[in-house]
């Protein structure tokens, strides 16, 4: 898929894949589509990001470090779905220990995005 198109079909509630130059993973959740950017929240650390919605680039932290979404393909519905629940338990502040089905999909997603590039 092109990747303009591929930005241009996320919408809330989509999960994507980011990195920065260091290599560091962002599993992204859409909150909000507007005004040309996609606001998401890292699953993981509940850390606000904005991407521009034609580059697909967002700057992150006091450095302003650039990390760039490089994968867009929807994952299969229980992965997807763990990653909800592990957001939603994260951004409640609730236990950060790992359950056994969200160490699975934190498994999965990283060799699935990798297959499926933009």
């Amino acid at each position: 898929m092109e990747r303009s198109t591929a930005l241009m079909s996320l919408v809330e509630g989509s999960i994507f894949h980011a990195t920065t130059p260091n290599g560091a993973s962002y599993i992204c959740l859409v909150t909000l589509i507007a005004n040309g950017q996609i606001w998401a929240r890292r699953v993981t650390t509940q850390e606000p990001l904005v991407f521009d919605r034609t580059t697909g680039i967002a700057e992150v932290g006091d450095d302003s470090v650039m990390c760039t979404i490089d994968s867009t393909a929807p994952l299969p519905t229980d992965i997807h779905e763990v990653l909800l629940q592990l957001d939603r338990r994260y951004g409640a502040g609730h236990d950060p220990r790992l359950r056994r089905e969200e160490m699975n999909a934190l498994l999965f997603v990283g060799p699935f995005w990798r297959a499926h590039p933009l």
